[in-house]
C-alpha cells in the first residue's frame, strides 16, 4: 500500500474525508433530525469534520443553519401535531416529551438567530460596493432620462 494512497504508512485509506457527496448527506439527515452527531454518523463523517466545515466554509455554514433550521420546524410541526391529535400514536407508545422539546426549540432559535446575524454580517468594503453599484445605476438612469427626456405623452 503506499502512501500516497493512504496518507500515511501502513494506516488504510481516509475513508472520512468530508466530501461534496458526504456533505450532502449530511445536511440532508441534519434537515430531518436537528441532531448533529446522528447526521454526521449516518454521512460517515466524524463529528469534529463537520463542525471544522461549518468554521473554515461560509458557504456551508449558512447551509447547516438552513437545515437545522428545517429540521426544527419539523420539530415544530410535530409538537403541534401530537398537541391536536394527542401524544399517543398507539398504546405501546411512550409519552412524548414536550417539554424538552420546546426547551430545544427555544434554545435552537436563540442560537440560529445568533449564528444568522454573524453570517450575514458585511464588511465595509462590501457595503461601499453595493453603495457604489446603486448610485452608477441611478447615474445611468438620469442620464438615460436627460438624454431622451420625459417618454409620456
Amino acid at each position: 500500500m503506499s502512501v500516497a494512497a493512504t496518507g500515511k504508512p501502513g494506516h488504510p485509506p481516509r475513508q472520512n474525508s468530508f466530501s461534496a457527496k458526504r456533505r450532502s448527506a449530511f445536511l440532508a439527515n441534519l434537515a430531518e433530525s436537528s441532531n448533529v452527531s446522528k447526521s454526521a454518523e449516518k454521512a460517515g463523517v466524524c463529528v469534529s469534520q463537520a463542525y471544522r466545515a461549518r468554521r473554515e466554509d461560509p458557504k456551508f455554514a449558512r447551509q447547516w443553519f438552513a437545515a437545522l433550521s428545517e429540521g426544527y420546524t419539523h420539530l415544530e410541526m410535530e409538537i403541534l401535531r401530537r398537541l391536536r391529535d394527542g401524544d399517543q400514536k398507539g398504546e405501546d407508545s411512550e409519552k412524548y416529551d414536550f417539554a424538552n422539546a420546546i426547551r430545544m426549540l427555544n434554545a435552537h432559535r436563540d442560537n440560529v438567530q445568533k449564528a444568522q446575524t454573524e453570517l450575514r454580517s458585511v464588511s465595509a468594503a462590501e457595503i461601499r460596493a453595493s453603495i457604489d453599484r446603486k448610485i452608477e445605476l441611478i447615474r445611468k438612469k438620469v442620464i438615460a432620462e436627460e438624454r431622451y427626456g420625459d417618454c409620456e405623452t
